[in-house]
């Protein structure tokens, strides 16, 4: 299985991104993976921006994301979405899709990440 994320860039404060993920693994494989978004910052550690569970469609979002990024997918396409509204320079980010087997399970499959950056 293979994670490939697309859409991120350098934006200026208040301005929105949306990035994509695609998952080669068959439809009804993909639909059965918790997909997660998360992000590490220069110096920083990994963190968990949001994730969208598998199979009951349950969002979740880190606190500091809440109202301004929303999380979905869409498994006829094999891919999952990040919309980012009023970006802030504290988001950027290397932004990574992952993919977990079983809801509450640490992600099995990780793609190479794409940069997001916020500065004016």
């Amino acid at each position: 299985v293979q994670l490939e994320e697309s859409g991120g860039g350098l934006v200026q404060p208040g301005e929105s991104l949306r990035l994509s993920c695609s998952c080669t693994a068959s439809g009804n494989t993909f639909s059965t993976y918790t997909m997660s978004w998360y992000r590490q910052a220069p110096g920083k550690g990994r963190e968990l921006v949001s994730s969208v569970f598998s199979p009951i469609g349950t969002l979740d979002y880190a606190d500091s994301v809440k109202g301004r990024f929303t999380i979905s997918r869409e498994n006829g396409r094999n891919t999952v979405y990040l919309q980012m509204n009023s970006l802030k320079p504290e988001d950027t980010a290397v932004y990574y899709c992952a993919a977990s087997t079983s809801a509450w399970a640490l992600p099995t499959y990780w793609g190479q990440g794409t940069q997001v950056t916020v500065s004016s």
